[in-house]
């Protein structure tokens, strides 16, 4: 299984299931994408902004979901094997990427699991087992989350920097080992443990030390 990284800005994900594994995939999707939830019932307490549609659709009526919808995704997430194998059917039949969540382990193509992700800013970083130990993906964010604690900080000042560089006419190859020494530099990393606003002027003035030392 290769990662990768799809954008769903105004895409559409279909989630079939109300429950408390529908709620949270319709709340991980609606950062981006518009999601619509189909369920008898919605016993979960926060959808996101999910259109929520009441109705209890039979294996037969799944594709008529799909033809409404126009998914980009669709998540199969009802504790009927029957509803959840149409969905597969449905959207292998018409090229959608399909999220199963009562099933771990071995994918087919066009299978899509969603890990555990940490944000910060526009610093994304997922951890998967493949499905295999859900319970693993979280633990190892919640170790791994508090290291990353202001690179999204990190991230828009190197991109800053990036461009600062090609304004002064610095080669490809000067940039790429200013930013370098910058990403590996300890005292930048330590800028990253101040707390609150100054976090950020910290950040500059440590990337400023190295600069002055790289040109």
């Amino acid at each position: 299984m290769i990662p990768l990284y799809h954008d769903f800005e105004g895409e559409i994900v279909l989630v079939v299931g109300g429950g408390t594994v529908g709620a949270r995939k319709a709340r991980r999707f609606g950062r981006e994408a518009e999601v619509v939830v189909v369920a008898p019932n919605f016993p979960a307490d926060d959808y996101g902004d999910a259109d929520l549609v009441r109705a209890a659709p039979t294996p037969a009526e799944i594709d008529g979901w799909f033809e409404r919808t126009e998914p980009a995704l669709a998540v199969a997430a009802t504790d009927e094997a029957a509803v959840n194998d149409a969905v597969e059917r449905v959207a292998r039949e018409r090229g959608v990427l399909l999220n199963r969540a009562d099933r771990s382990g071995g994918r087919e193509f066009g299978s899509v699991v969603v890990p555990a992700t940490i944000r910060d800013g526009d610093v994304v970083v997922s951890i998967s087992t493949g499905g295999a130990s859900p319970a693993l993906s979280k633990e190892l964010r919640r170790r791994i989350g508090s290291k990353l604690d202001g690179v999204g900080h990190l991230a828009a000042v190197t991109g800053e920097l990036r461009e600062e560089l090609k304004e002064r006419d610095h080669p490809p190859e000067t940039r790429r080992e200013i930013v370098r020494a910058v990403v590996g530099s300890e005292r930048v990393w330590k800028g990253l443990e101040v707390a609150g606003p100054k976090r950020r002027s910290t950040i500059e003035a440590a990337v400023e030390a190295v600069l002055e030392e790289h040109t």
